[in-house]
């Protein structure tokens, strides 16, 4: 790719507590700093990687925090979760509730509870004023039934699709809702046409950079570990499928990630 070194990026969408960094976390920071993404929004994906997050951000200016239980560890949410979940998202590091939703490809929690866990935790952040980051796997109406009922509630209730998996009739329905679209890796990907296509039709003042790092690693390094210095070569590939400069991408998306998160960017 075009390396533009004046250019400044947003990952929406990393996880740095993951173990996999234990070793050089610093280092993969400041590698990203250094690739000009100057902000990354650390996810919290359970309690214990939501307080890590905020954790994190307190000690990286560059750096801000979510707070939330993936579908995945939803038989985890009950009372006394939802009260930690609270305190953590007070904290002014933290910009949505998140990662949420529902996961019916794994399973790994009972559908129920998904879907319990998933309304509650939509509750808080409806009570908090926060912006929500979705899970959404092999669950598509249902996880847009939820948020059209919760998005109903107020103008201000907004977040984002995270590692959007859908078709175009699904991302109009989320579009509608005014939720924003998170790319990934798999757009770089020589077999990923469908999502080309998609992207290539999907409002540019819509669409928000994520890495999902350690995970979603783009070309040309698929198949190692994913970092944050990464998400120019996502911006890239959107920039190319738009037909549209890299500058233009770095700028469009940053105002979209400072405009849903309230970040100054």
């Amino acid at each position: 790719m075009t390396e533009r070194a004046d250019l400044r990026w947003v990952d929406t969408h990393a996880h740095l507590d993951d173990r996999k960094y234990q070793a050089d976390q610093l280092e993969v920071i400041q590698r990203a700093m250094g690739a000009g993404v100057t902000t990354i929004i650390n996810i919290g994906a359970d309690l214990a990687s939501s307080r890590a997050s905020v954790k994190l951000a307190e000690g990286s200016p560059g750096l801000y925090a979510t707070v939330g239980v993936h579908p995945h560890d939803a038989a985890t949410v009950d009372r006394g979760a939802l009260d930690e979940l609270r305190r953590l998202a007070q904290h002014p590091r933290v910009v949505a509730i998140g990662e949420i939703g529902l996961d019916y490809y794994r399973d790994l929690s009972p559908r129920p509870q998904q879907r319990e866990a998933f309304a509650a935790q939509l509750d808080l952040a409806a009570s908090l004023g926060k912006p929500v980051v979705i899970h959404d796997r092999e669950a598509h109406d249902e996880t847009v039934g939820l948020l059209s009922e919760w998005a109903r509630g107020g103008a201000s209730r907004a977040g984002v699709m995270h590692c959007f998996a859908g078709d175009l009739a699904l991302a109009r329905r989320v579009l509608d809702l005014g939720f924003y679209i998170g790319v990934d890796g798999p757009v770089t990907f020589n077999n990923a046409r469908r999502l080309v296509e998609l992207v290539r039709q999907l409002p540019a003042d819509r669409l928000l950079l994520e890495t999902d790092c350690p995970y979603l690693t783009p070309h040309p390094h698929r198949g190692r570990r994913n970092e944050p210095a990464y998400v120019p070569l996502i911006a890239q590939r959107i920039a190319e499928i738009k037909e549209v400069s890299l500058a233009w991408i770095a700028s469009v998306t940053s105002a979209n990630a400072a405009r849903l998160f309230g970040l100054e960017v």
